[in-house]
């Protein structure tokens, strides 16, 4: 059958410059008779004119009723394939037909329904990301302002506020690139087994340099290991750690846990403060998604990465209770 279909495709088009699809249809349907009389007229030697020419009316007006419906979801397409060009992806087609052309409707109805989600989380892109350069530029062009005019004296303290405005850039930058690996899909994990003690310790080393008003805890097996990627599981302990370190009290204990279970890793680090709300548990792994407790230096954007990092081990990310503790689950 396929080898049938391929060499029809090869059959010359002749119909091609007809811009109608009615009128090819009905075009096929009086070829079609006319091929039909023709053999009658050739197996019996006699054929009616008047009976024939009324059947090949009849047909092409039955033909253009019928088709009329047939294509209706076709015109509509063309209708709103115009409007998504203009931006607009508020159009819909209605299907009523399960053949080609309803399947093609339905197609068409997803990929418009997509667009728009996707144009929608362009849009929100570039806003949150205006905004979230807007602030630590406003931040370091003031500081800058002031050393210049001379109402502030370019000493250590300054200068650290301006290198702090300054890698909060870097850290946008960066995390802005590791968005569009991850909807390019052109990142590839190397894994190794990895001795999660050391990992854990080497990121609570980099968050107490950053954080030295908290205290950290590891509780981890000196034996237990995890196959990953090393280089974006410490991205995503660093992350969850200096999360944990910044939305905790003052002085609070940041504790990273780890422990096997049957089939998985779990790693979990938890902090002292308040946690986060139930409503907000799914929602924080989104883009630029904060919740109520965060406060200024993120960019909402290193959960989403972290997610990321994990579903591509093929292991989970969550908020567990009481909500100030967040696990990560990864397969043995």
């Amino acid at each position: 059958m396929k080898r049938v279909l391929e060499l029809l495709d090869m059959l010359p088009r002749p119909l091609d410059s007809v811009r109608s699809i009615k009128l090819k249809l009905g075009i096929v349907i009086v070829v079609s008779g006319c091929v039909s009389f023709a053999y009658f007229r050739y197996v019996t030697g006699w054929l009616p004119p008047r009976t024939t020419l009324i059947a090949l009316v009849l047909g092409l007006l039955t033909s253009q009723l019928l088709a009329h419906g047939m294509t209706s979801p076709l015109r509509e397409m063309t209708s709103a394939a115009r409007s998504m060009a203009s931006g607009d992806y508020s159009r819909s087609v209605r299907v009523s037909s399960s053949d080609e052309v309803g399947q093609l409707a339905e197609a068409f109805t997803v990929m418009a329904a997509d667009l728009a989600a996707a144009d929608q989380q362009r849009r929100e892109l570039i806003a949150n990301v205006s905004h979230e350069l807007r602030t630590p530029i406003s931040a370091l062009q003031a500081v800058l302002e002031n050393v210049v005019d001379g109402v502030a004296v370019a000493d250590a303290a300054t200068m650290r506020t301006a290198l702090a405005q300054t890698e909060r850039l870097g850290r946008l930058v960066t995390e802005l690139l590791d968005l569009s690996k991850i909807d390019a899909g052109v990142l590839s994990l190397n894994r190794e087994t990895l001795p999660v003690s050391s990992l854990a310790a080497d990121v609570v080393a980099e968050a107490a340099v950053a954080a030295p008003s908290a205290a950290f805890s590891i509780d981890v097996p000196a034996d237990l290991t995890v196959f990953a990627d090393g280089e974006r599981l410490h991205q995503v302990l660093v992350n969850l750690v200096d999360n944990a370190a910044r939305h905790g009290p003052t002085g609070g204990l940041v504790s990273v846990t780890g422990y096997a279970s049957a089939s998985s890793v779990v790693l979990e680090v938890r902090d002292e403060g308040p946690g986060i709300a139930p409503a907000d548990r799914s929602r924080i792994f989104e883009r630029f998604t904060r919740g109520e407790r965060a406060g200024g230096g993120g960019t909402g954007l290193g959960l989403a990465i972290a997610r990321w990092v994990v579903d591509l081990h093929g292991g989970t990310i969550a908020v567990v209770e009481p909500g100030s503790c967040i696990q990560v689950t990864l397969p043995r």
